[in-house]
């Protein structure tokens, strides 16, 4: 077995509306299930988690609610710009 540790960087942003995006697939919706269908990825899906959960202040705040929405509109400007749509890319752009 490869016990290699693999790791991943994410923004504090990232990983706050990842975080969220997990609790509710995991835990308030039930549907890790009907999501992932093969229970071995399961595995690193939990574990993803939970080093979110020991990470992340944000997660305890009484301001969750527009700490993750202030976090998801940075998140989104950073993809597709200040008007949150898809922008075409040109290739000297």
């Amino acid at each position: 077995m490869d016990d290699e540790v693999i790791n991943i960087k994410l923004t504090r942003d990232q990983a706050f509306v990842l975080s969220d995006w997990l609790y509710q697939v995991m835990f308030r919706s039930d549907d890790l299930e009907g999501i992932v269908h093969d229970r071995a990825v399961w595995s690193p899906i939990y574990a993803i988690s939970g080093t979110l959960d020991k990470t992340l202040s944000e997660i305890f705040t009484p301001d969750y609610g527009p700490r993750l929405e202030a976090a998801k509109q940075r998140l989104r400007a950073d993809l597709y710009g200040a008007d949150d749509e898809p922008t075409s890319r040109t290739e000297d752009g």
